[in-house]
């Protein structure tokens, strides 16, 4: 078949994505046009760039043809159909006005393109339930195609609705600055702080995974982007100082999977979150800050007990960056992170600050010597094509849930859907609450996190508000297992990627990752049953909640993993560990005295009792 010579579709890539960037700049910097002209203009984009950077039947990344620049050309006339008759759009009557010839033709034509730019991006799980829920709104729900097609293109309640919106309007901009501070060289800034930290500790190179895949979580927002960044590092380091290759690939993933809730930048979702709550981003960030540090606490303790366990030590000191050594010479690359958090508690909107963040990383690296050369002309051009081309999955993703969402609000699914939840829960919020952690998982594993999200707060959300959840209780909890299906079995992205490195076997990695971020399993029922986790409520009441919940994790990680602070755990001591943290999930003065009791138990038999010395024979025993 005839295609483009390569250089070409090369070039005209890149100009389409860094044109894409400065566009988005452009907005941030003068403000937002109409709603149809700042979408249609994201979305022809994302759509235009998905087939020339991944044409062919298989998505695979080939020339591109000549049937793919009319699939682009297609795109294009599709998505700003109604930014080229904005007139017509906003003074018809939707639902009333009947849609002429013009918008079947154009408005068919983005829905079978959106579809198929996302199967081309992220595979076929994401189209085909949109085109299940399509099937529905026009069978079960009985909605004639009209009114679908009003609905999901001719107004903002569709494909233009509130996902594609924090696409276009938030998620463009963090991901482009992550795109300019990973240009930095700030990845090497996080790796030698997390060296010079906690390198030399018990099993220092499995807590520099942790402490790496963290801050760098805040900036990629993607697990399995976060993987492949730091993990080629980390694993390798791991394996070379005892660790098997299926807990150094678990590691990674499970420390990498916990970026999309570590403020101050989480995943795509959490901006969609602040839309849906009507909130800033700002309070989203602050509802999510203390489950995500407690996920980070569970994990370095499960590293640190495993080592523990298994008789690993740290890196030689000598070997290892020094932290003021690091501070000195890379430590200016925090600023941007820095300038973000600033702009976000002076108030300004999350994409404001985000402008303000990469208007401020260039100018970082003017300040030391070391990293002055750092941007190019074509390192800045670099850094705006790969900022476009990582939103390329997130603006097709939040389209096509745009129509699931468009059809669950048109045809009433979600109210139908919250009473068979009620109904099979028999009203009992633990099991809605079991009910809806499957879902999440389930859905997750088939849907990149963003548009699991936001049809779980379609479909499931209403229910647990229902039963006496929390409105932000309840949005991150679902959050929490979106996300969390990327370390759960059988599809688990992070642990693929992770294992990839590592080449140890599947299973043992995807089960290793399990366990290891069992307690981010726990989390979440912890902040339901505690609000306060969510910083909501008294000073004290939050910090009692606090402070019960870390002993909590800290003893299921123990439990878990066989060790505690006193030496080896023994079955019973294992028991009582794990039943002191279930016990600790729920609030209560009689509940936390229980927790402290076992905890008590526990200590007091590991002191009684002492374990030998760890090392060959603990490996044997365990």
């Amino acid at each position: 078949m005839l295609s483009l010579p390569l250089v070409v579709s090369r070039r005209l890539i890149t100009t389409v994505a860094v044109a894409m960037s400065l566009f988005h700049l452009y907005v941030a910097f003068v403000g937002p046009p109409d709603a149809y002209v700042m979408r249609g203009a994201h979305l022809a984009f994302a759509l235009v760039m998905a087939f020339l950077i991944m044409p062919g039947r298989n998505g695979a990344a080939t020339k591109v043809g000549w049937f793919d620049v009319l699939l682009v050309l297609a795109a294009c006339a599709a998505a700003l159909y109604p930014t080229m008759n904005l007139g017509y759009i906003q003074n018809r009557m939707y639902y009333v006005d009947d849609p002429i010839l013009a918008d079947y033709i154009f408005g068919g034509a983005l829905i079978v393109l959106t579809l198929e730019a996302t199967r081309r991006a992220t595979g076929l799980a994401l189209p085909i339930t949109a085109l299940v829920f399509l099937i529905y709104g026009l069978s079960i729900g009985n909605q004639s195609v009209g009114i679908m097609l009003d609905q999901l293109y001719l107004t903002t309640e569709g494909i233009f609705g509130i996902p594609l919106y924090v696409s276009a309007t938030y998620v463009m901009l963090f991901i482009l600055f992550g795109a300019f501070v990973e240009r930095s060289g700030a990845g090497q800034l996080f790796m030698d702080f997390a060296l010079a930290l906690a390198g030399h500790t018990s099993g220092g190179p499995a807590k520099v995974a942790v402490i790496t895949s963290s801050l760098f979580g805040t900036v990629s927002g993607s697990a399995v982007a976060n993987v492949m960044t730091t993990g080629t590092f980390t694993i390798p380091l791991m394996m070379r100082t005892g660790y098997r290759p299926a807990f150094s690939g678990a590691v990674e993933a499970v420390a990498s999977t916990g970026g999309q809730l570590m403020p101050p930048i989480m995943g795509a979702a959490a901006f969609v979150m602040a839309e849906f709550l009507g909130v800033s981003y700002l309070t989203v960030a602050a509802f999510a800050l203390l489950p995500a540090l407690l996920y980070y606490v569970a994990v370095f303790m499960a590293v640190h007990f495993e080592a523990k366990r298994i008789g690993l030590v740290g890196l030689p000191k000598a070997d290892l960056p020094r932290l003021r050594e690091v501070i000195v010479e890379r430590g200016h690359l925090f600023l941007p992170l820095i300038v973000i958090v600033v702009v976000l508690l002076a108030g300004y909107s999350a994409a404001f600050s985000a402008l303000c963040g990469i208007g401020s990383v260039i100018p970082t690296t003017w300040l030391r010597a070391s990293t002055r050369k750092t941007f190019t002309v074509g390192a800045i051009i670099e850094a705006l094509e790969s900022g476009a081309r990582n939103t390329l999955v997130v603006a097709l993703a939040c389209a096509t849930a745009g129509i699931v969402i468009g059809t669950i609000t048109l045809t009433g699914l979600g109210l139908t859907f919250t009473g068979v939840v009620l109904s099979l829960s028999q009203n009992s919020l633990i099991l809605a609450l079991l009910l809806t952690m499957l879902a999440g998982i389930l859905l997750g594993m088939g849907l990149p996190t963003t548009p699991a999200y936001i049809v779980q707060v379609a479909l499931l959300v209403p229910a647990l508000v229902k039963l006496g959840v929390q409105v932000e209780a309840a949005h991150l909890f679902v959050l929490y297992f979106a996300v969390l299906s990327a370390i759960t079995p059988p599809v688990a992205m992070a642990v693929y990627a992770a294992n990839g490195i590592s080449r140890g076997t599947l299973m043992q990695t995807s089960w290793a990752a399990v366990k290891l971020g069992l307690t981010g399993y726990i989390i979440p029922f912890m902040f339901v049953f505690a609000p306060s986790l969510l910083l909501i409520g008294d000073f004290w009441v939050v910090a009692l909640s606090t402070v019960t919940a870390t002993v909590g994790v800290i003893c299921l990680a123990g439990g878990l993993h066989s060790y505690f602070f006193f030496g080896l755990a023994r079955w019973w001591e294992r028991l009582l560990l794990i039943a002191a943290a279930l016990v600790l999930i729920k609030p209560g003065w009689m509940t936390d005295l229980l927790g402290l009791a076992l905890i008590g138990v526990t200590v007091a038999s590991q002191l009684m009792l002492r374990a030998p010395a760890t090392g060959n024979d603990t490996i044997k025993k365990s």
